[in-house]
């Protein structure tokens, strides 16, 4: 969990919206096998969280990469190694 007062980055972003797509998608896979809901909207509503984990995925990814190859630390306001022990420690 990111300190008080800190903004998150697109990247922290990315990563909480693909925890969360999958945690749902393993959620609504859970309930249709078990309860098997009848409602009709269910069989277009269920599978959302399965189509959006790997765009979420990818654009972790995408995002990750274009942060490293930027070459800074994750956080650059609270760092605990300096910068020059930074590139060797990653």
């Amino acid at each position: 969990m990111s300190a008080p007062g800190r903004r998150r980055t697109a990247v922290q972003w990315a990563g909480l919206l693909l925890c969360w797509s999958l945690a749902l998608a393993m959620v609504s896979a859970a309930a249709e096998a078990l309860f098997h809901p009848g409602a009709a909207w269910w069989p277009l509503a269920w599978p959302v969280a399965w189509y959006l984990t790997p765009v979420a995925a990818l654009a972790w990814a995408v995002l990750r990469l274009r942060e490293k190859a930027a070459g800074r630390p994750p956080c650059d306001d609270q760092e605990d190694l300096p910068a020059e022990d930074w590139d060797q420690a990653a």
